[in-house]
């Protein structure tokens, strides 16, 4: 451990013991938020108050010394003098930047009018060993960051913003579901049979039962059980878990919320995601419009509508999807991949290659072919396509939506149709039990599904997924580096 931790805070930590002042003591003075503390200071000027967090740049002026301190609701200047802490004196050196402390003392000014804690008793709250990153000036090395999210956390204070603002969308999400009479429940994440979305799983094993199960990749056929079983509206927010790339906009684990609403349909769907962004804006953005890769989106309902099938003749000269040679030719023209691989999948993959970019939204996209679309219920009026639709903005999925298959004899064939092209992103058996559940009668029924990384990307302008995943998955390394010592020269000097 000595290797990775700086040598003259290690030194600190042992004469700190030496003076039997416990580094990292089981009980401290129970800090009030820093935030409280501001409210109408001016008025409070002398009032004590116990403040805790960890402490910024450590300026020193011979009898008089001054740090900024930061916890989770902001920061304020403490003013350590000679002459208020005898005790705490002779030991101020062991205190350093980075490390956390709770300090008791008066609200008041510095002569330059800046509120200020003035310390009477400063009471050591855990010893921080390594350098903090770049004098407190944030964290800069993106791959680090990733790595040390913890030392990311409190080295930029705009990361943490956007993690406290991710929670508050999850939050409101929930709240408008549960306005809306929405029951939010909890379904498997192993499971014997993977389905509900086209995605190579991850695979585990159960010793005790002896058996193979799944990480999920969607909660959807568990959740529409309960639409059979009389719970009518249901969603879910959870881990689902996908074995593919990596990107600025896929990590293998995310979260996704899923709701299903019976005697529903896809256009009713669409109101509650409209219903959903106004919500959204009204409580979390404080606006319509949000900035995302340089780019202004006005997320005001209603979104424009788009039909699949003429997004793609618009954007690949008339292409027709239930050509099948045009569509070949098309593919080969866009050096797409054809060999092996079912008509409908090869026409999808054109349609994400030239179309998907370029809908800067938001937009619906609606009625895709029922071939790409094996859990969703057939426009009456045309059996080729499939009451669904995504929505997109800059270029993104967001969501995804069905009028849900309800018939057990086409679902079952459509499951069969399935297993005719096994490859590791199909289901390798057909979900009986799920069949069975439709036997028993599902009433017609709207689903949903939201990637919320996608979301909390979009809403704080946030260009890639890893700066709204507090962990994203990254290629193991042996060792995190120890950050350039950049404090060891000690105290800085400079007027609090």
């Amino acid at each position: 451990m000595t290797d990775r931790i700086a040598s003259d805070r290690l030194e600190k930590l042992e004469a700190l013991r030496a003076a039997a002042i416990d580094p990292y003591p089981a009980r401290v003075p129970q800090p009030t938020a820093i935030a409280a503390c501001l409210e109408g200071i001016d008025a409070r000027q002398g009032e004590t108050v116990v403040v805790g967090g960890r402490l910024g740049q450590v300026r020193d002026f011979g009898k008089l010394r001054f740090a900024h301190l930061r916890d989770r609701t902001g920061e304020i200047q403490i003013g350590f003098r000679r002459d208020d802490l005898a005790g705490f004196w002779p030991q101020r050196k062991l205190v350093e930047t980075a490390d956390h402390v709770v300090v008791r003392g008066e609200l008041g000014k510095t002569q330059k009018g800046e509120d200020t804690v003035w310390a009477h008793e400063v009471t050591l709250a855990g010893k921080c060993l390594r350098h903090p990153p770049e004098k407190w000036h944030g964290m800069k090395d993106t791959e680090a960051r990733y790595r040390q999210r913890y030392a990311d956390l409190f080295a930029n204070p705009e990361v943490r913003d956007t993690f406290v603002l991710r929670s508050r969308i999850v939050q409101e999400l929930r709240r408008y579901f549960h306005l809306l009479g929405y029951l939010e429940v909890e379904t498997p994440i192993l499971q014997p049979i993977f389905g509900g979305a086209t995605a190579r799983p991850f695979t585990t094993h159960h010793n005790t039962l002896d058996m193979p199960l799944f990480l999920r990749i969607a909660p959807e056929l568990y959740l529409k059980r309960l639409i059979v079983g009389g719970m009518e509206r249901v969603f879910e927010v959870g881990r689902v878990f996908r074995n593919e790339g990596i990107s600025m906009r896929h990590n293998p684990e995310f979260t996704m919320l899923e709701s299903y609403e019976a005697y529903a349909d896809y256009r009713t769907i669409m109101e509650r995601v409209e219903g959903l962004f106004a919500h959204l804006c009204t409580t979390v953005v404080g606006g319509s419009k949000v900035v995302f890769r340089e780019v202004e989106y006005d997320l005001q309902p209603p979104f424009q509508k788009r039909a699949y099938c003429e997004l793609l003749a618009e954007k690949n000269d008339g292409l027709d999807f239930f050509d099948g040679e045009a569509v070949l030719r098309r593919a080969r023209e866009l050096e797409l991949k054809t060999d092996g691989m079912p008509l409908e999948k090869v026409a999808n993959d054109i349609f994400e290659a030239t179309v998907e970019d370029s809908l800067g939204g938001p937009v619906f996209v609606y009625d895709y072919p029922t071939a790409i679309c094996p859990l969703a219920k057939q426009r009456p009026d045309d059996p080729r396509l499939a009451e669904r639709f995504e929505l997109f903005i800059a270029g993104m999925e967001l969501g995804n939506a069905f009028s849900e298959l309800n018939d057990p004899q086409d679902q079952e064939a459509r499951f069969r149709k399935q297993l005719e092209h096994v490859d590791e992103e199909s289901p390798s058996e057909l979900d009986e039990d799920y069949v069975a559940a439709l036997e028993y009668g599902m009433p017609p029924a709207g689903g949903l599904g939201i990637g919320i990384d996608r979301l909390c990307m979009l809403l704080t302008g946030s260009s890639t997924i890893r700066d709204v995943v507090l962990f994203p998955l990254l290629r193991q390394v042996k060792d995190v580096p120890i950050q350039a010592d950049q404090d060891a020269a000690g105290d800085q000097s400079g007027e609090g």
